[in-house]
């Protein structure tokens, strides 16, 4: 399930686009499997590069998909590709870890060519204060989140650069429930029975897309979708 609308990033089949933090890979693997775009996903763990990578053999291929998937490591604060690299530039649930969002919003905007759209995600304010206030292992965990964004100071953080706010949307309504029940029951969240019951219900949700959760996560989404996502237009004369 992506958190990024992939319609917002304004792309011609085989343009290049950087999922930068790709993680497992669900919107680079999205975006090569649905819009026939080159895709490049970078991570720093190895370990979600290697699923990511795995997860990619479970999609077949249509031969006229003559575009590529490719992953790679990289930090976000030190990307090895020259100024311009990208048609558009994802970064989804990154901002959030990172010890300077400023310096990785520069570094973003850097590898995007002029014109090209940059989508950010980050928890949402509401959902996320909620987790911290539920658990503190929860915000101590490694690699965890080190930063709760508020709508306007992420906003603030790519157009302070010169960049062109687009518009914005929230993503996942039902998953703040689960992320709650994770945070309530902690130290036993590995055995909760409320929390593998939830789960099962958001695998359900994934693979079979009633439209009583389609009506219900419309609702939700406003009012605790977990994700806050912005989109941004780098200048054509930058």
């Amino acid at each position: 399930m992506q958190t990024i609308r992939f319609d917002k990033l304004k792309l011609d089949s085989g343009n290049s686009v950087l999922d930068m933090g790709c993680g497992e890979g669900r919107h680079t693997i999205g975006l090569f499997i649905d819009r026939k775009i080159n895709a490049f996903g970078f991570d720093l763990s190895l370990k979600d590069l290697n699923i990511a990578r795995s997860r990619l053999n479970d999609f077949p291929v249509k031969p006229n998909n003559k575009s590529s998937c490719i992953f790679g490591v990289s930090n976000i604060n030190q990307m090895p590709f020259s100024d311009g690299a990208y048609d558009s530039v994802i970064c989804s649930e990154v901002l959030e870890h990172v010890p300077s969002p400023e310096e990785s919003i520069k570094e973003l905007i850097r590898v995007l060519k002029p014109g090209g759209i940059l989508a950010l995600s980050v928890p949402r304010f509401f959902p996320e204060w909620i987790c911290w206030q539920l658990s503190e292992g929860y915000q101590q965990m490694p690699g965890g989140h080190v930063r709760i964004f508020k709508h306007k100071t992420l906003k603030q953080l790519a157009t302070n650069e010169g960049m062109s706010y687009q518009g914005f949307h929230w993503a996942h309504g039902l998953h703040s429930p689960y992320w709650w029940l994770q945070c309530l029951f902690w130290d036993n969240r590995d055995n909760s029975f409320l929390i593998k019951l939830y789960h099962k219900f958001l695998v359900w949700d994934l693979m079979k897309k009633p439209i009583f959760t389609r009506v219900l996560e419309f609702i939700l989404q406003p009012l605790i979708g977990k994700s806050l996502v912005m989109y941004f237009k780098k200048p054509l004369n930058d």
